[in-house]
């Protein structure tokens, strides 16, 4: 839990030269987060913004979960 006592972004530089994907919906309340993230991560990154998904849209309503870019953004980073 003690990454609760500091701010999420911190150490986000060490994540790097490990990929990051960053997935938001366009209309979630936390989408500001997502950007942030992938503004302050290094290369290899991707951002994926979902149309009219909120943050609770994609955990379950799998007909607009992109799992084909999420493939994708796998086999490409990850082989």
């Amino acid at each position: 839990m003690s990454f609760m006592n500091m701010p999420q972004l911190t150490y986000i530089n060490e994540i790097s030269p490990r990929p990051a994907l960053i997935i938001a919906g366009s209309e979630a309340h936390s989408r500001y987060f997502s950007e942030d993230a992938y503004a302050a991560a290094a290369e290899p990154k991707e951002l994926m913004i979902i149309e009219g998904a909120d943050h609770v849209d994609l955990y379950d309503q799998v007909d607009i979960i992109p799992f084909d870019r999420i493939q994708d953004f796998f086999e490409g980073h990850l082989a």
